[in-house]
C-alpha cells in the first residue's frame, strides 16, 4: 500500500473518531509502527492532521469532520470487529447493499481490503468516499434527498432507485435492538431504505456493536423475522446469544 493510500485511510478513520492511535493504525494498515509514525509526521507537515502523544487528531481547521450526525463516534474498535466478521459472508461476484451509518462506513474500509470482485450499491456517501479507492469494487451510488449530517441520501427517489436492485446481501447499520421491540432507529428517513432492502435482498444481515443490544430507539425499523442474522463483536456472552435466539434473533 502506497503512502497516499495509507494517508487516505488515516483521514477516513479520523472522520469516524476524534483521535487515532499509532498501534491501532499499524494493525489496520498492516504496516509497522515506525511506518505509521513517519506517515503521521508527513501528514502533519502537509497540514492534514495534528500529531499528539501516541497518535493523531484532525487540526482545528478540519474540526467539522469530527461530527457524524452531530454525535461523537464511539466503539469504533468494536464496530470494526463486527465488520470483519461480516466479510466472511461475501462471495466473489456478490452484489452488496449498504445503508447509511457509521458501522457501514467502517465496513467499507474493510471491504476495500478483500480480494474479491463485488458490486456495492449504497446511499452512504461516507462509505462511497472509501470504496472509490478499490479497483475491484463496482460502485453504484444511490441519489435522492441529501442528509448532510448522516452524509447519505434518502426519500422517494432514493428508495425507487434502490428498488431496482436485488442484492445478494444487505448489510444494515441499525441503531438499536432488543428481542421485545426488534430493530429500532432514530433516523426516520433511513427506515424506509432499511425496510426496502430487507424485502429485496436475498440475505439480510444487521451489523452493530454490542452496546446497541438491549436498547430501544425512536421507531421500529425492522421486525425480527426480517433480519436473517445479527453480527456483533465478541463482547456478548453465550447466554445472551441463546436468549436472543430463543426470541427469534440469531447472533454471531
Amino acid at each position: 500500500m502506497l503512502y497516499t493510500e495509507r494517508a487516505e485511510l488515516i483521514l477516513q478513520q479520523l472522520k469516524l473518531q476524534s483521535t487515532v492511535k499509532v498501534g491501532e493504525l499499524s494493525n489496520m494498515l498492516s504496516v509497522s509502527v515506525d511506518t505509521v509514525r513517519r506517515d503521521l509526521k508527513a501528514m502533519e507537515q502537509s497540514g492534514l492532521i495534528r500529531c499528539v502523544r501516541g497518535g493523531a487528531c484532525l487540526p482545528e481547521s478540519m474540526a467539522s469532520f469530527l461530527n457524524f450526525t452531530g454525535r461523537e463516534i464511539v466503539n469504533s474498535d468494536l464496530k470494526r470487529q463486527a465488520c470483519r466478521k461480516a466479510l466472511e459472508f461475501i462471495k466473489n461476484g456478490d452484489v452488496i447493499a449498504l445503508n447509511s451509518g457509521t458501522t457501514n462506513t467502517i465496513l467499507s474500509q474493510e471491504l476495500i481490503n478483500i480480494d474479491k470482485n463485488i458490486t456495492v450499491v449504497t446511499n452512504n456517501y461516507a462509505a462511497i468516499d472509501v470504496l472509490m479507492q478499490s479497483p475491484s469494487i463496482k460502485l453504484i451510488a444511490i441519489g435522492g434527498n441529501i442528509d448532510m449530517l448522516e452524509r447519505s441520501s434518502y426519500g422517494t427517489v432514493c428508495e425507487n432507485e434502490f428498488g431496482k436492485y436485488y442484492p445478494d446481501i444487505a448489510f444494515l447499520s441499525v441503531n438499536a435492538v432488543n428481542y421485545n421491540d426488534a430493530f429500532t432507529d432514530f433516523r426516520y428517513g433511513e427506515i424506509g431504505v432499511m425496510q426496502l432492502l430487507a424485502r429485496t435482498s436475498k440475505k439480510v444481515i444487521a451489523v452493530m456493536d454490542s452496546s446497541k443490544l438491549g436498547k430501544c430507539s425512536k421507531k421500529r425499523a425492522l421486525e425480527k423475522d426480517e433480519v436473517d442474522l445479527l453480527i456483533t463483536d465478541n463482547n456478548v456472552s453465550d447466554e445472551i446469544c441463546e436468549k436472543y435466539k430463543e426470541n427469534g434473533i440469531l447472533i454471531l
